[in-house]
C-alpha cells in the first residue's frame, strides 16, 4: 500500500534556496510506485499541513536553518502526530545551537576547538580573546548553517568586522579557535544503534577561503574525495567520534559531524541534523560508498522516521 509522504521545503531562512533544491530533487528520486507526494512550504502552506495531517503517514523535513532544523517544524509535527525523518524537537535545538552543542561535546569528552561564546551585550575583548585563543580564528553565528555569517579572522584588527556580520545573523557569537589541517565528514544513519557510514574528505578550491557557502553550492568549486584516503585506525577513531556526537546531540534517523584532523588529531566542529539532500550532497555520497542508493536512502529515513515516532 502506497504512503502519503509530506514533503517540507522551502521556509523563511537565509537556506530557503537550498532547502527548495533539496526538495525537488528528493521529489524526483521518491518511488511513484510506493509514496504519494504532497509538497508543502512551510513559508505559505502551514494551515494546508495542518488540515492534511489525518491523510499523511509521514514527512520528510528538507528545511535548513531557523524554523526548519531547529526543532520547531518538529514540534508541530508531533502535535500533529506525523511521523519525520531526523532528530526530534531536543536533538534539532541542540544541534542548530553550537554553544549548546560544544558544551555537550566537552561533556562526552569529544575533542572540539577551543572557543569563547560572546553575547551582544558583552565588551569586545578582542585583545583578551586572542591571547587565549591565538590567530587565526573563526567567528560565527551561534545558531545557522552553510557558513552563512562566517569569518576567518587573520589579524585583531579584524574581529570587531567579524563579530558584527556574525550578530546580523544571531544574538550570540562563537569566537573559535582555528584549526589549520584536512577538512572530513562523518555520516550517522540509525536511531538507537547509530552505523557510521564512509568518510568524506572535503577539498575546497584555494580560491576558497574555507569551506564557505560558494564552496558547499557552487558547482566544480570543491573537491569530495569519499571514501577518505586515511589510515584504517584513523577513519574508525573518526567514525567513532561522528557515532558519539550523534548520541550525544540524542540525534536520531541521521546526522553528518563535521571534523579538522591536524595529523592524528581529530578535532569536532559540529553536527548537522538535516544535511543537504540532492544525490551529489555529502550524505548521500557517503551512503552511495556504503551501498545505499539515493533511492533506498530515502527508503530507509522514512522507516527511521515511523520507527523513531512509534518510540515516541
Amino acid at each position: 500500500m502506497k504512503k502519503t509522504i509530506a514533503l517540507l521545503c522551502g521556509g523563511i531562512s537565509s537556506e530557503r534556496e537550498v532547502s527548495l533544491k533539496s526538495g525537488q530533487q528528493v521529489l524526483q528520486s521518491l518511488d511513484p510506485d510506493q509514496y504519494t507526494v504532497r509538497r508543502y512550504d512551510p513559508r505559505d502552506d502551514l494551515p494546508r499541513l495542518v488540515a492534511d495531517a489525518p491523510l499523511l503517514d509521514a514527512a520528510l523535513i528538507l528545511l535548513h536553518g531557523p524554523y526548519g532544523e531547529d526543532g520547531t517544524i518538529q514540534g508541530l509535527l508531533e502535535l500533529l502526530d506525523i511521523p519525520y525523518q531526523g532528530a526530534g524537537v531536543l536533538g534539532s535545538a541542540l544541534a542548530m545551537n553550537k554553544l549548546a552543542t560544544k558544551q555537550l561535546y566537552e561533556k562526552w569528552s569529544i575533542p572540539t576547538p577551543p572557543y569563547v561564546a560572546v553575547r551582544r551585550r558583552d565588551p569586545l575583548a578582542a585583545e583578551a580573546w586572542v591571547a587565549q585563543l591565538g590567530l587565526p580564528l573563526v567567528v560565527k553565528p551561534v545558531s545557522g548553517g552553510s557558513s552563512i555569517g562566517m569569518t576567518i579572522v587573520r589579524a585583531v584588527d579584524q574581529l570587531a568586522t567579524a563579530v558584527e556580520k556574525a550578530f546580523e545573523h544571531d544574538h550570540a557569537v562563537l569566537v573559535e579557535q582555528y584549526i589549520q589541517g584536512t577538512e572530513i565528514t562523518g555520516a550517522v544513519l540509525g536511531n538507537d544503534n547509530p552505523e557510521a557510514l564512509p568518510l568524506i574528505e572535503i577539498i575546497p578550491d584555494p580560491r576558497c577561503e574555507f569551506f564557505n557557502f560558494e564552496a558547499k553550492y557552487t558547482a566544480g568549486v570543491t573537491r569530495e574525495i569519499c571514501p577518505a584516503p586515511l589510515a584504517p585506525d584513523l577513519a574508525e577513531k573518526a567514525q567513532g567520534w561522528a557515532c558519539a556526537a550523534h548520541r550525544a546531540l540524542f540525534c536520531k534517523g541521521y546526522s553528518r559531524t563535521d571534523m579538522i584532523l591536524k595529523g592524528d588529531a581529530i578535532y569536532v566542529l559540529e553536527t548537522n541534523t538535516i544535511p543537504g539532500m540532492t544525490p551529489t550532497s555529502l550524505f548521500p555520497q557517503a551512503a552511495q560508498a556504503a551501498g545505499i542508493s539515493f533511492p533506498q536512502l530515502l527508503d530507509r529515513l522514512i522507516e527511521l522516521g515511523i520507527e523513531a515516532h512509534r518510540q515516541r
